[in-house]
């Protein structure tokens, strides 16, 4: 299957619920449609005392699609990873051609976090997020939510749900739900980035 991934294939897959992730071991990519899916309902995110707390210190300056890459090879190391060298090239152009996003966290002129997704219609797919400093990705997050909120999106998709995403507000719910709020989603013109 690599062999005929394209962009197009991917902005497809994204459209009817799928997403494609590398095996960590061999580097093969397959998409998956997971049942349940983790969303964040953009209405019910959840922002911990502590998080409050950093975001009032403005320790970080945020920043969007200034180091796209930097944020994606950011989100790839660590000792096992299904962002593959080949996602990496393929997301990168994405982001050129206007699809793929990066929301990222600097400390002066210090990248320490951030995350990238790709949004299409009203639909943000979160894809993953690194930080290097305390709170960094999360203040990434804050951002991205609230560029959501403000552009009109219907949709921030969490794929999985784990205890990180968990605490932010994420929740299960059952494919065919999800497909529903993707199509409504993918039906509105919102501009992510201008």
């Amino acid at each position: 299957m690599t062999n005929v991934l394209t962009p197009e294939l991917v902005l497809l897959a994204y459209q009817h619920g799928y997403f494609p992730m590398a095996d960590p071991d061999t580097g093969e990519i397959a998409f998956y449609s997971p049942d349940p899916r983790a969303i964040i309902p953009l209405e019910g995110v959840r922002i911990p005392r502590s998080l409050r707390q950093t975001l009032r210190k403005q320790l970080y300056q945020v920043r969007l699609n200034t180091a796209f890459e930097a944020v994606i090879r950011g989100c790839a190391e660590r000792p096992r990873s299904w962002i593959s060298e080949e996602l990496i090239v393929l997301y990168t152009q994405l982001h050129r051609m206007g699809f793929a996003h990066s929301v990222e966290a600097w400390y002066g002129e210090q990248l320490v976090g951030g995350l990238y997704g790709v949004a299409i219609g009203g639909a943000f797919f979160g894809e993953s997020m690194f930080t290097r400093m305390r709170d960094a990705s999360k203040v990434a997050f804050v951002a991205l939510v609230e560029r959501l909120r403000q552009r009109g999106f219907l949709l921030l998709d969490a794929q999985y749900i784990n205890p990180h995403t968990q605490r932010l507000g994420a929740i299960e719910i059952p494919r065919a739900e999800y497909l529903r709020r993707l199509e409504r989603a993918l039906r509105c013109s919102c501009r992510f980035a201008d």
